[in-house]
């Protein structure tokens, strides 16, 4: 069997991608500056990456289709059917949408009551793309900015009364509503019903939040200076999407930024949005999303509510550690590798997919298959297979995509890897 496959992978050019930053790692013309989003490496029938075998271009998935067990091995083959994770360069220059995504139970449920409604799996207006969850890790490569996870409502109700102590009568009263909701009842449910309360607020209420957050911005910052990044980010939000009172959501969720190589780890119902940089994400291979605003796509709050976590999140900034990113995640695990020069063995537990974002890699195979190389931009899938008969040298820098640590450790000493 051959010990890697090249890979052509397909790009989602979504209009909050930027037109520089994935063209540029690659190398690739984008003469008509269209907005490169994603880069998707993996089998996910929405975007399977594309190999070459027997001098045929064949899709990745089905190439492991072929043979599941050679190429994933005994145990993903028993677990996940074929490769569990989607690998992705994501590259953001205007906001995601404010979104969340399912655990596996509601993955699975979701799925099955849309199946039988008879939603079409490409319509516009369906929720669930697939039955699985999709916990994520991203891992930024430039300066890396996003809002995540439910602040405490204490700090909630301190900025809300900033914000809304010279606002018209009609908004003031819809702010003081909402901060007496955060103070009633247990921090999950104040926050539960903070969120469906905005979600109910009248069209002519967003809209005028909107003409607020837009005309007092210079003001709020001079009163209210520790807030000046959450008042220059909702005045942003607010010339976006204006009307969406998820202008918001800079008052109620966390914001963070990471600096390059730093990773964060969103296990599934945590509200979140990505707002601004260049990285790799890595997840389950499911596409499924629940969006609630900042968003031109389907919006469904009432499913959103449902499968969201309402309790606080205090986001946790990630480092490399032994060459990993260490996650709970069952399906997948991130690596990176810099080498000098030197030769070493393949580090990390196979099969995996690998992208070279800097310099020139050699890869040697000590058992005589054959040798290769990949320079930036290009990318391989590894099968299954003793990692200690290939062997890394040369300059580069790396990103490797592989099932989770603790499958890996449940699974490595039993022969079904």
């Amino acid at each position: 069997m051959n010990r890697m496959f090249r890979l052509q992978n397909p790009v989602k050019h979504y209009d909050w991608g930027s037109p520089e930053w994935i063209p540029r790692l690659l190398g690739a013309a984008n003469p008509e500056g269209l907005p490169w989003a994603e880069l998707w490496m993996g089998v996910h029938p929405e975007g399977s990456s594309i190999t070459e075998y027997a001098g045929t271009a064949l899709p990745l998935s089905a190439l492991i289709a072929q043979d599941p067990v050679g190429y994933v091995g005994t145990a993903i083959r028993q677990a996940f059917g074929t490769l569990p994770f989607l690998f992705k360069l994501l590259a953001v220059e205007k906001p995601l949408s404010i979104q969340a995504h399912p655990n596996q139970e509601q993955a699975q449920r979701g799925w099955e009551w849309e199946n039988q409604l008879g939603i079409p799996l490409k319509a516009p207006y369906r929720n669930y793309k697939d039955p699985h969850h999709k916990p994520e890790l991203i891992c930024a490569l430039s300066p890396f900015k996003a809002l995540c996870g439910f602040q405490e409502p204490e700090q909630i109700v301190r900025g809300l009364t900033a914000f809304s102590q010279s606002a018209p009568e009609p908004l003031y009263r819809a702010f003081q509503s909402l901060t007496q909701t955060l103070q009633t009842g247990t921090t999950t449910q104040s926050l539960r019903a903070f969120l469906q309360e905005l979600f109910d607020l009248p069209s002519a209420r967003g809209r005028a939040l909107s003409a607020y957050v837009r005309d007092c911005q210079e003001r709020l910052s001079n009163e209210y200076p520790v807030y000046k990044e959450v008042w220059e980010l909702m005045a942003y939000f607010a010339e976006l999407y204006p009307g969406d009172p998820a202008v918001l959501s800079p008052l109620y969720l966390n914001q963070i930024e990471l600096a390059p190589d730093e990773g964060l780890y969103l296990p599934a119902g945590v509200l979140h949005a990505y707002l601004s940089g260049f990285g790799v994400e890595l997840m389950a291979n499911s596409d499924n999303v629940l969006r609630c605003g900042l968003s031109s796509k389907h919006v469904d709050s009432e499913e959103l509510i449902r499968i969201l976590d309402f309790s606080v999140f205090h986001p946790h900034i990630l480092r490399v550690q032994g060459g990993r990113y260490q996650t709970p995640a069952q399906e997948f695990s991130l690596w990176v590798m810099e080498g000098q020069g030197g030769q070493v063995q393949h580090p990390q537990f196979l099969p995996g997919i690998l992208i070279v974002t800097q310099g020139k890699l050699h890869i040697t195979s000590s058992t005589g298959e054959g040798e290769w190389s990949l320079k930036q931009g290009e990318s391989a899938f590894i099968p299954a297979g003793r990692r200690e008969d290939l062997l890394f040298s040369g300059t580069y820098t790396l990103y490797g995509a592989g099932v989770g640590s603790l499958f890996i450790e449940e699974n490595e000493n039993t022969g079904g890897c």
